[in-house]
């Protein structure tokens, strides 16, 4: 397992590397494509468009869209967050339930609908 494990790290790195030099290469030529001709601003090189990245990710993160929401809930923990969204926006109880203690409003009845 060990010798595997030699043999794969510096394809590992390789593989980094090509990733970062191919995202950089991205960056420049869509900033030198688009920016220059719409606001008249300098074209960049290959390491101010690394920078560019670096600060992105540093600025923005590094989770992407997909992976913000894609940790795996409790159905405790599901129910508790449509409890509070109930609460927060003024739901009542669904159809079927009572407005005693035990319901998404907590036994509490809003104005006018008495």
């Amino acid at each position: 397992m060990s010798r595997k494990l030699i043999l794969l790290a510096p394809l590992v790195i390789l593989v980094f590397l090509l990733f970062i030099a191919l995202g950089g290469e991205i960056v420049r030529q869509l900033w030198n494509w688009l920016l220059p001709p719409l606001f008249g601003w300098p074209q960049v090189t290959f390491w101010q468009a690394l920078g560019l990245l670096a600060l992105c990710r540093i600025l923005f993160g590094g989770r992407t869209f997909a992976m913000s929401g894609s940790r795996n809930r409790t159905p405790e923990e599901r129910e508790r967050f449509r409890q509070g969204i109930r609460r927060r926006f003024g739901f009542g109880a669904s159809t079927g339930e009572g407005a005693g203690p035990g319901s998404a409003t907590g036994g509490v009845t809003r104005p006018g609908s008495e």
